[in-house]
C-alpha cells in the first residue's frame, strides 16, 4: 500500500495542494545582523594560490614570468623522433610537431626571428633532416645554439640557422649513419645509406664553413668512438673545424638574432638569403 503521509508530521494526511505549515512557501528571510561586513572581510585573488600551488608542482617556481617578445623559441631536447614510435620512458622531440611550429612561424607576423635550442642525441635521420630542411629555407631570421649535445642528425639542424652558436662545453658527434636489427638486402641497403649519408654531408657542407674533405675525415675517423668510427668535437673545435660560428651561450645568441632582425628589416625583402 503506497505511503499517504508526509514524513515530518505522520498524523497530517498528504495533501499536495495545501501548504505546509511547517516549511512555508516562498524565500527564508535573513536577519542582516548575522551577515558578515563586505568591507571588513578578508579580500581573495581568485585562482592565484590554485595557480602557484600548480606552478610549484610542475615547474618548482611559484610564478612563471610571461614575455611578449617577437623571437620564438624552438627546442630540439632528446632523441628525434621519426616514422617509429620510440618507448615512452625515452625524451623525444617529435618532427611532426616541430615542423608544423617552424612554418606557423614562418606566417606569423609578430613573430621576427626564431632562436633554436638544441641538446638531442640524435635520432631518426630523415625526420632531423627534414627539420634542417625546414629551418634553411625560412625567410626569417633564424640562429642555432647547442647547450650539452648536438650529435648525429643533430649537425645538420645545429648548422640550418643563418648563424650557430655552441656551448663551450658542448659537443658534438660526428659518425657514419647506423642501422640496428636485422638487415634484407644488403647490397639495397647499403647503396640507399650512401645515398643517405651523402645528402647529409652536402646539408652540413652547404650550410657551414666545413670542407667535405675535412668532415669526411671527421666522420670516418678511427680510434675515438665505441665502434672505433666517428668524431667527438668539442665548444672551440666545432668552430675551428667550420662546423659552427662562434662560442656562446644563450645571451650571445639572441644579441646575435636581434642583429640580424635589424639588417633584414633594413633590407626590406623576405626572400631566403
Amino acid at each position: 500500500m503506497p505511503k499517504r503521509f508526509q514524513s515530518d508530521n505522520p498524523g497530517i494526511p498528504y495533501q499536495p495542494n495545501t501548504p505546509n505549515p511547517i516549511h512555508p512557501p516562498g524565500p527564508v528571510p535573513i536577519d542582516p545582523s548575522t551577515q558578515p561586513n563586505p568591507s571588513t572581510a578578508p579580500k581573495r585573488v581568485a585562482g592565484q594560490a590554485k595557480g602557484t600551488l600548480e606552478n610549484i608542482r610542475e615547474l618548482g617556481t611559484p610564478s612563471v614570468p610571461e614575455v611578449k617578445s617577437n623571437i620564438h623559441c624552438v627546442t630540439i631536447v632528446g632523441q628525434i623522433e621519426g616514422h617509429i614510435v620510440l618507448p615512452g620512458q625515452n625524451k623525444t622531440t617529435k618532427y611532426e610537431h616541430v615542423i608544423p611550429q617552424l612554418v606557423a612561424i614562418e606566417q606569423a607576423d609578430d613573430i621576427e626571428g626564431v632562436v633554436i635550442i638544441l641538446n638531442t642525441v640524435g635520432g631518426d635521420v630523415e625526420a632531423g633532416l627534414a627539420i634542417a630542411e625546414v629551418v634553411a629555407t625560412m625567410t626569417k631570421p633564424t640562429v642555432t645554439l647547442v647547450l650539452g649535445g648536438g650529435h648525429s642528425i643533430g649537425v645538420p639542424i645545429a648548422v640550418s640557422g643563418n648563424y650557430s652558436f655552441i656551448a663551450p662545453t658542448a659537443s658534438m658527434t660526428i659518425h657514419p649513419i647506423r642501422l640496428n636489427g636485422l638487415v634484407i638486402g644488403v647490397p639495397q641497403t647499403y647503396d640507399y645509406l650512401d645515398k643517405m649519408q651523402d645528402r647529409v654531408i652536402r646539408f652540413v657542407t652547404e650550410h657551414s664553413d666545413v670542407t667535405e674533405e675535412k668532415f669526411r675525415d671527421l666522420m670516418f675517423k678511427t680510434g675515438e668512438l665505441a665502434r672505433d668510427i666517428g668524431t667527438v668535437v668539442i665548444g672551440k673545435d666545432a668552430v675551428e673545424y667550420g662546423l659552427i660560428n662562434e662560442v656562446g651561450g644563450i645571451g650571445h645568441a639572441l644579441c646575435k638574432l636581434k642583429e640580424l632582425i635589424e639588417e633584414r628589416k633594413n633590407r626590406g625583402g623576405c626572400m631566403p638569403q
